[in-house]
């Protein structure tokens, strides 16, 4: 075993970051066996530093960030500050000063991962990000590595803790969005301002990722489909519930049937509860992954909190470290294929969808006409009401989603249509 230690900066020391540098300290013997060196913690960069933290030496802790990835002595930056700036500049500047870097930044990676892997290529160091999605599920690994020879189709799952928190609440409870919110945020999964878990931001960012690594082929934010969950109801589950289903926020990443495209969406969608994701309860992550010559793999767990995430990093902390050791470094960014990302109304998707008419003779044929002239073919119908009012629950087969965008445009100009009380694509069959 080399004696001389491997140095690491880390940036950020949150509940994520103090979890890193306490596993470091108290698993120091163990990270060295798997290492093959010691593992030196040379700095923790933080924005207050009059904060005590426990475990962690004064003298290490530093507001200058940019001087403490800018030193020559650094092997292992470990970015969790999040954001876009300043850590993408910080992390190009620890490439350039030949340290590897162990980020678990979701949102830099999916806005402008090409530019990180650019950097990380031009000095020859490594990027790994296992801790950016799904927490402590392997999962960025076994796409870059395990199946790298596979051929993978599509990934499909719950890749936010939050989110799934709250629809798990609303489904068995029957509490409705604020209430599951509310408590959601008093058990501390939500953050003070949900926004990016409940508009769903955060799902997006990380099927980015997932479908860039997935298909080879560059993948941004801008490019993936996003709808958040504010607007589910109690309604919506009830409505799943006479399907059969239950509702979950999902990360859907596909390649097309003729293999020239992709694409990439988040959005709430009923699945049967005979699916496996149905299952997926509380704050848990679950991701499908469809391959070629593997079949479907199923990855579960805790997709957040300090622990769990700070255990993505360390495995990439023993990862990168290795590499540094037999002067090697780790796959790096695979976008041979080029496929274009087809645009969400080009998804062939189904949908259920719940409108308040009136309740007279000719409604159904009325419906069922928009629905035709679309070309959107009707899978089940079911229809009640009493004194003059009805409620009409459509659930179509599988269509383009423009055409079904279409439909549902056309019904609201209809004169026995109410209003549109719920639309909800279905997935999982």
């Amino acid at each position: 075993m080399r004696t001389r230690p491997l140095k690491v900066a880390l940036l950020g020391c949150g509940v994520v970051g103090s979890e890193v540098a306490r596993i470091m300290t108290t698993h120091a013997g163990d990270l060295a066996a798997r290492i093959g060196a010691p593992v030196e913690l040379a700095g923790v960069a933080v924005r207050r530093p009059s904060k005590v933290r426990e475990g962690i030496p004064q003298e290490l802790i530093t507001t200058d960030v940019k001087a403490l990835v800018s030193r020559d002595d650094i092997d292992v930056v470990v970015e969790v500050i999040g954001g876009i700036e300043p850590a993408r500049t910080l992390i190009t500047t620890a490439f350039e000063h030949g340290a590897s870097v162990v980020s678990a930044n979701k949102a830099l990676l999916a806005e402008d991962g090409a530019t990180l892997y650019a950097a990380a290529e031009k000095h020859g160091r490594d990027l790994y990000f296992e801790a950016a999605v799904a927490g402590a599920i392997p999962l960025i690994r076994p796409l870059r590595e395990s199946l790298a020879g596979d051929k993978v189709n599509r990934v499909l799952g719950i890749v936010n803790g939050t989110t799934n928190f709250i629809l798990d609440k609303m489904d068995t409870s029957g509490a409705g969005y604020s209430e599951a919110l509310d408590e959601a945020t008093a058990l501390g999964y939500a953050e003070a301002d949900p926004t990016a878990d409940v508009e769903a931001f955060d799902a997006a960012a990380k099927a980015a990722i997932l479908a860039g690594i997935a298909f080879h082929t560059r993948v941004r934010l801008d490019d993936v489909y996003r709808e958040g969950m504010t607007e589910v109801t109690a309604a919506d589950f009830a409505s799943a519930k006479q399907m059969g289903c239950t509702i979950k926020l999902l990360a859907i990443c596909e390649r097309a049937a003729d293999g020239k495209s992709v694409t990439a969406r988040v959005h709430p969608a009923m699945i049967p509860l005979s699916h496996p994701l149905a299952s997926v309860r509380e704050a848990y992550n679950a991701v499908f992954v469809e391959a070629e010559a593997a079949g479907r793999l199923m990855f579960y767990g805790p997709g957040a909190g300090g622990s769990p995430t700070a255990s993505a990093v360390l495995g990439d902390l023993v990862a990168v470290c290795r590499n540094k050791l037999a002067e090697a470094t780790g796959p790096g960014e695979s976008v041979y294929t080029q496929l274009p990302v087809s645009p969400m109304g080009e998804v062939v998707t189904r949908y259920h969808i719940s409108l308040d008419v009136a309740d007279k003779p000719g409604v159904l044929a009325q419906v069922a006409t928009v629905f035709a002239e679309h070309g959107v073919s009707i899978d089940t119908v079911r229809q009640t009401g009493k004194d003059g009012e009805a409620s009409l629950v459509v659930v179509t087969h599988r269509a383009p989603d423009a055409a079904l965008s279409g439909t549902v445009a056309a019904l609201r100009k209809l004169d026995t249509v109410r209003g549109v009380a719920s639309i909800m694509r279905v997935e999982g069959e």
